[in-house]
Protein backbone atom coordinates (compact mmCIF):
# COMPACT_ATOMS: atom_id res chain seq x y z
CA UNK A 1 0.00 0.00 0.00
CA UNK A 2 1.24 3.49 -0.76
CA UNK A 3 2.41 5.93 2.01
CA UNK A 4 0.36 8.75 2.48
CA UNK A 5 1.44 12.19 1.34
CA UNK A 6 1.97 14.51 3.19
CA UNK A 7 -0.55 17.87 2.64
CA UNK A 8 2.62 20.59 2.20
CA UNK A 9 3.78 17.87 -0.51
CA UNK A 10 0.47 17.97 -2.19
CA UNK A 11 0.55 21.90 -1.81
CA UNK A 12 3.98 22.45 -3.15
CA UNK A 13 3.43 19.89 -6.04
CA UNK A 14 0.33 21.55 -7.37
CA UNK A 15 1.77 25.45 -7.05
CA UNK A 16 4.64 23.45 -9.15
CA UNK A 17 2.68 22.22 -12.00
CA UNK A 18 0.18 25.45 -11.89
CA UNK A 19 3.80 27.36 -12.83
CA UNK A 20 5.10 25.07 -14.79
CA UNK A 21 1.87 25.64 -16.64
CA UNK A 22 1.63 28.96 -17.17
CA UNK A 23 5.08 29.06 -18.16
CA UNK A 24 4.18 26.55 -20.99
CA UNK A 25 1.17 29.23 -21.93
CA UNK A 26 3.22 32.07 -21.49
CA UNK A 27 5.88 30.58 -24.27
CA UNK A 28 3.47 29.34 -26.89
CA UNK A 29 1.56 32.29 -26.91
CA UNK A 30 5.24 33.89 -27.83
CA UNK A 31 6.56 31.29 -29.69
CA UNK A 32 5.36 32.48 -33.19
CA UNK A 33 6.82 35.48 -34.88
CA UNK A 34 5.01 38.52 -34.71
CA UNK A 35 3.38 40.11 -37.89
CA UNK A 36 4.69 43.69 -38.99
CA UNK A 37 2.05 45.80 -38.99
CA UNK A 38 1.96 47.88 -42.13
CA UNK A 39 2.25 51.42 -41.58
CA UNK A 40 -0.61 53.39 -41.13
CA UNK A 41 -1.30 56.83 -43.15
CA UNK A 42 -1.36 59.65 -41.14
CA UNK A 43 -4.69 60.62 -40.05
CA UNK A 44 -4.88 64.34 -41.14
CA UNK A 45 -8.17 66.19 -38.92
CA UNK A 46 -9.31 69.33 -40.61
CA UNK A 47 -10.55 72.06 -38.03
CA UNK A 48 -14.15 72.86 -38.73
CA UNK A 49 -14.65 76.22 -40.22
CA UNK A 50 -17.72 77.25 -38.48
Amino acid sequence: MPSRTRTAERYARGFTAALVAVATLLLAANAGPARAEAPRPALQTTADSR
